[in-house]
């Protein structure tokens, strides 16, 4: 909108930006990003480099197959399950707080984890990795969100968050293997210290305490009811991966998990306090982008899971040259996670960009569907990495802008904490489940192929059950697209149509009603005002007049406060001077004690 024409008619969105209209942008608000950045992608890469040194990590610490899942498992649980509690504890004590303790003890824990002498010891630095990194998430989010308010600036600072996040995955995997191949499992673990101290430096030098607004108690029983009810969650899905879904451990873990959520959701509404305050979850734009975050973390570990298997195990690719795979997505993910945020969310918004996204994240899964035992990585994996990633650039990106557009400051830590809380969760569904799936299409090719001829010493022959394997590659990748194209038609039809702070459709209040009508008139020009203050006027103008009780004088409205009713004149701004009878100069209408104008509504003198 061009703002030197702002119209009095429609009402406005209550929703406006965190920080203060009237507030200067951070001079160091870009080394701020640097910083941010590289804490988010500290914690994103974990949860997948350290997938690539288990085989290494399990043959030096001596412990079983079995036992491996905990590796991945204990981060999982402590990071999914803390995430709304760091959230908020961002919001009451302190941001830059948040960041700095969660940096340090990310980097405490990844040390202790890389000098590990026992299968106890790794277990307990990846679930204090978890921990810190709870805090530290959400912090760096809401950071992000409070620094950048310009919507040109939110649109790049938000870009290349997006891209760190969808691409930070496949990063991990290339440097996870490099790390792995050249020098030692430990510094998948080791190279944490490097990201956390420069995070840490760069938080302590940069950032400025953010007070909390209002202090709010901490809601407690929200606290123990969120963090069990995710606990029981993410421990039912990991379970159902490592075992099955008929095991008591998997269901009874995934119902009292459902039960506790449930409780948890129904005490938010009579908290005074709430953890998750249900206007942040609420809003239609806001949980859209929730959901999308939540969808697109199943899948892209799907992608993870079943393309580095395909890879390394039917194509024999080293733990590098598998990794290098990767790197035209990740390139894909950063130019769409730019191009999504900077150039198109402010002229489309969310909606299209997030349905296209989604759309052609599942193109490119069913082109995966075609590979095969002897398949080429240039004409059967790397187009459909292309497509993927630019889908996965044009969902998670603008996701992350809306998850935490129009939050008010002290709400900006648990919003953020909700976005990564679907991240993870997401994660741990689609592990879950697409590992059934794969399972279960493996063990039925087998038993519907297995014939005397197929048979070697009693066992499957290795033909047969390389092309069993890439059976369950493509039935899984098949599921993923289905995830995917279900996620565009949910997150099409609940995202608004129209930008960020476009008015919700749907009839407003009769105040606002009343007063949009009667005020209703030829645009104001406004040149040379600050944007500032212009932004103040036309978010609030509408809401500020409902809640004034406008008097009506001879059928027309008029403001407390306005020396003459709004009969089809344009509306003027408080503070601005204009002429009075006689020639004489009178001031604008400065609202004083009881919304009253200073001036004399008769003599029209001050």
């Amino acid at each position: 909108m061009d703002m030197s024409e702002i119209s009095a008619g429609p009402s406005h969105s209550p929703d406006v930006p965190a920080a203060p209209a009237g507030s200067a942008p951070d001079p160091r608000r870009w080394l701020i990003l640097g910083t941010v950045g590289l804490a988010q992608l500290m914690v994103v890469l974990d949860a997948t480099i350290v997938n690539i040194a288990l085989p290494s990590a399990q043959r030096a610490l001596g412990f079983t197959t079995v036992d491996r899942q905990w590796v991945v498992t204990a981060y999982a649980l402590a990071f999914g399950s803390l995430l709304l509690f760091g959230g908020r504890l961002g919001d009451l004590i302190g941001r830059k707080f948040m960041f700095l303790a969660g940096a340090l003890g990310f980097a405490v824990a990844s040390a202790v984890g890389g000098a590990a002498t026992s299968f106890g010891m790794l277990i307990a630095s990846r679930a204090a990795q978890g921990v810190f990194g709870a805090f530290l998430a959400p912090a760096a989010l809401s950071i992000l969100a409070t620094t950048f308010t310009d919507a040109r600036e939110r649109g790049r600072a938000f870009g290349v968050f997006g891209a760190i996040v969808g691409a930070g995955g496949a990063i991990g995997l290339v440097l996870g293997g490099i790390l792995t191949e050249y020098l030692s499992w430990r510094w998948c673990l080791y190279v944490n210290l490097v990201f956390a101290g420069l995070a840490v430096i760069g938080g302590a030098l940069l950032l400025r305490r953010q007070p909390s607004h209002g202090r709010p108690r901490l809601d407690l029983p929200g606290v123990v009811l969120a963090s069990a009810g995710m606990f029981c969650v993410v421990y039912g899905f990991s379970n159902a991966a490592s075992h099955n879904w008929h095991t008591p451990s998997t269901y009874g873990f995934l119902a009292a998990g459902v039960a506790l959520l449930a409780a948890f959701v129904l005490w938010q509404w009579r908290a005074a306090s709430p953890l998750l305050p249900p206007r942040v979850v609420l809003d239609r734009n806001r949980g859209g982008a929730y959901l999308a975050v939540l969808i697109v973390g199943a899948g892209m570990f799907g992608i993870f899971l079943f393309l580095t298997y395909y890879l390394q195990q039917s194509l024999g690719y080293s733990p590098v040259i598998t990794g290098v795979a990767f790197l035209p997505m990740i390139a894909m993910v950063v130019v769409a996670a730019n191009l999504s945020n900077i150039v198109l969310m402010p002229r489309f918004g969310p909606k299209p960009l997030v349905t296209a996204g989604m759309l052609l994240a599942a193109a490119g899964l069913v082109w995966l569907t075609r590979i095969g035992i002897h398949s080429d990585y240039a004409s059967a994996v790397l187009g459909p990495l292309l497509i993927a990633g630019l889908g996965f650039g044009f969902t998670v990106a603008p996701s992350m802008n809306t998850g935490t557009f129009g939050v008010a400051p002290q709400d900006a830590g648990v919003a953020s904490a909700t976005l990564n809380t679907g991240q993870q969760i997401g994660g741990s569904i689609g592990t879950s489940l697409l590992n059934t799936i794969f399972a279960s299409s493996v063990a039925g090719y087998l038993a519907s192929h297995l014939t005397p001829a197929t048979l070697v010493h009693g066992r499957p022959a290795p033909a047969l059950v390389s092309q069993a394997l890439v059976h369950g590659y493509t039935t899984g990748f098949w599921w993923v697209a289905g995830i995917f194209a279900a996620g565009a038609i949910i997150c099409g039809t609940l995202l608004r149509p129209g930008t960020l702070g476009t008015p919700a459709s749907g009839p407003a209040s009769p105040a606002v009603a009343e007063i949009s009508e009667a005020a209703a008139g030829p645009p104001l020009r406004t040149s040379g005002l600050p944007e500032q203050y212009l932004s103040l006027q036309a978010i609030g103008i509408a809401e500020e007049d409902a809640q004034r009780s406008p008097e009506v004088v001879h059928g027309a409205v008029a403001r407390p406060g306005l020396d003459e009713p709004l009969t089809g004149s344009p509306r003027r701004l408080p503070g601005r001077r204009r002429p009075g009878p006689r020639g004489r100069c009178a001031p604008g209408p400065t609202s004083g004690s009881g919304g009253q104008a200073r001036c004399s509504r008769r003599s029209r003198r001050c």
